[in-house]
């Protein structure tokens, strides 16, 4: 079991130990008090857990982040003067370096029941940063994009809802421009490289997408269409291959640079302990990844007998590497992103690239987390300040890159081609937005309904170079 399914297992216990214990209560209102008033506490109770305690946070707000960078990162002394933030003089900071800021902040009352942020003011770029409520320790901005403002002693930091506390630590992490290298995104599922990577590889001199899973389950949309389950699954899957070699284009990725490798959703790990065994899918009733490869523009090693196996998944990538010879790698994060397709892909090309004679530089992202399902905080257009870590011994190399107003618009519309992302929300979560945008002041996107138009368009976008 991994880290992700352990904390959901404990955070159900907690909430049916917490269920037991207010139906109690609840009885006993009603056997003491008054029959009706256990009806309204219920609802009360409810719409109070809706609005505030809905959230999947698997840590208390009090813990310290725990991020370890490399030793030989610069790290220039700054100093936080009331709201202003100043480096010592004759520091200088490179335009494009990211910039990681540390510091303790501390929750008002206020920000038990409204989202504290910390705004970044003082210059042309201004930038808001959202934390959890009640939050009361280490955490990390992201200052990537301030550093002329930061150079010229014009940044300043508000709190909303919190307040800063203690000396801050600043690292300026410089790296190459990886736009202009040929850089091959890794997407376990189509849209994977849409979330993640959308303005790195429409910025990149050459890109390629490879995309390894039809993603063909949970096709419930379209089973309310009138399919049964295994027509819902195939059309579903066809309709997100189609996504995966189209999308792209709007990007002005060629399309002969786009790949559906056809694997099937939820099944890699299964493939990966037993390489030579075929897993079919779980609901489109096929044991053939051929359905799925049909808009790919030449062929590849497992299109000779379609079985979904480990060894002919690696035996793609091998193939796709050594055409492509990309210099910069886009694939999910090992330990952050605990989706176990996406730690499977993360594993199949590392093995990929086992004997090749290059090896090319990998950056990591996450588009799920582990301990923060709401993970980045805030609203659609804002910063994405770092996300929980509390494994000190891993260290972090984070890159940042800025996506412009126009840049985020692209993003969401290539987002909205998408077909998973284009359901509306069921009824239970719409009403749950509605009550936490009435009684906790929480905006919607206005790009679509999903909640990955809010997590997703961002003014950045954060890899982790590996």
């Amino acid at each position: 079991m991994n880290r992700k399914q352990q904390l959901l297992k404990r955070h159900r216990r907690n909430k049916r130990i917490g269920l037991l214990v207010a139906l109690v209560l609840l009885i006993l209102c009603g056997i003491l008090v008054a029959w009706w008033l256990p009806l309204v506490l219920a609802v009360v109770g409810w719409v109070v857990h809706e609005a505030w305690f809905a959230d999947h946070l698997f840590y208390s707000p009090n813990d310290h982040y725990q991020y370890t960078f490399a030793p030989y990162t610069p790290q220039p002394k700054v100093h936080l003067n009331g709201e202003h933030l100043r480096l010592d003089e004759g520091v200088m900071l490179v335009d494009d370096a990211t910039l990681v800021l540390a510091l303790k902040v501390k929750s008002t009352w206020l920000g038990r029941f409204f989202d504290p942020m910390v705004e970044l003011l003082g210059g042309d770029n201004p930038d808001r940063q959202t934390f959890e409520r009640g939050v009361n320790g280490l955490r990390y901005l992201n200052l990537s994009g301030q550093a002329q403002v930061l150079s010229r002693g014009e940044l300043r930091l508000r709190g909303r809802f919190c307040r800063l506390v203690g000396e801050p630590v600043l690292w300026a992490f410089e790296h190459p421009d990886f736009r202009r290298q040929r850089v091959m995104v890794i997407a376990p599922h189509a849209d994977d490289a849409e979330l993640a990577a959308y303005g790195l590889y429409s910025q990149a001199d050459e890109t390629w997408i490879v995309t390894l899973t039809a993603g063909e389950i949970e096709a419930e949309h379209y089973q309310r269409m009138g399919m049964d389950k295994v027509e819902a699954a195939r059309l579903k899957g066809r309709l997100r291959a189609w996504d995966s070699i189209a999308v792209p284009r709007w990007a002005g990725v060629p399309q002969a640079h786009c790949v559906q490798l056809g694997y099937f959703c939820l099944q890699l790990a299964a493939m990966q302990a037993s390489p030579a065994k075929p897993i079919g899918s779980r609901e489109a009733d096929l044991d053939d990844t051929r359905l799925f490869r049909q808009l790919n523009p030449f062929g590849l090693p497992g299109d000779v007998d379609g079985a979904p196996t480990w060894n002919n998944l690696l035996a793609d990538l091998q193939a796709l590497l050594l055409r492509a010879r990309p210099e910069v790698i886009v694939l999910p994060h090992p330990t952050l992103d605990p989706h176990p397709d996406h730690i499977c892909a993360q594993a199949a090309v590392l093995e990929a690239l086992k004997g090749l004679d290059w090896q090319p530089t990998l950056l990591g992202y996450a588009n799920h987390l582990h301990d923060n399902d709401r993970w980045p905080m805030g609203d659609t257009g804002a910063g994405i300040a770092l996300p929980p870590v509390f494994d000190p011994g891993q260290q972090m190399h984070p890159w940042c890159l800025q996506l412009s107003l126009a840049q985020q618009r692209d993003k969401a519309m290539a987002l909205a081609m998408m077909h998973d992302l284009q359901p509306p929300a069921p009824f239970k979560r719409r009403l749950r937005r509605g009550l936490q945008r009435l009684l906790a002041g929480r905006g919607g996107s206005p790009y679509g309904d999903n909640e990955f138009f809010r997590k997703a368009v961002r003014r950045q976008e954060l890899f982790w170079r590996l």
